[in-house]
């Protein structure tokens, strides 16, 4: 199903998110150096103030309560999961740490465009879509790679 135009600007952040972890994978099986590792983790952690913070918030503050269920709370964990594990690289960044955070991110962003954005474009109304869509527009940071 195509994307819900209220919904791109989550999305776009969720193209970025997966060209993070692509970039990270693929740079950490070709160099896993200490050195390699920190400049990794430091790209996460920047990645993570400069848009995800902005992404988990407009999710849990405009798009999540107007839909709340048991995929919600799971996928709220989720964000509550990545931000400790941002922490964890932010002070003793490692191979694993890197890898189990681009898995999980991957992961949860892939749930949420094939189960959370699809059933949120069957279910909600057309105004209510228009008007989270305004809303998110407004307050989405915006990231050229």
């Amino acid at each position: 199903m195509l994307r819900d135009s209220s919904l791109i600007p989550l999305s776009q952040q969720h193209h970025n998110g997966l060209a993070l972890c692509v970039m990270t994978d693929r740079e950490l099986a070709r160099d896993s150096s200490a050195e390699s590792i920190a400049r990794l983790a430091r790209r996460a952690v920047d990645r993570y103030e400069v848009e995800l913070i902005n992404h988990f918030e407009m999710e849990e503050q405009i798009l999540f309560p107007e839909f709340p269920g048991q995929l919600v709370n799971e996928l709220i964990l989720d964000h509550r999961r990545l931000e400790s594990m941002i922490v964890a690289l932010r002070n003793q960044p490692t191979a694993t740490m890197l890898a189990e955070f681009t898995g999980l991110l991957r992961r949860h962003i892939r749930r949420e465009e094939n189960e959370l954005f699809e059933a949120i474009q069957r279910e909600l109304p057309r105004q209510t879509l228009d008007r989270l869509g305004v809303e998110m527009d407004r307050k989405a940071v915006r990231v050229c790679l």
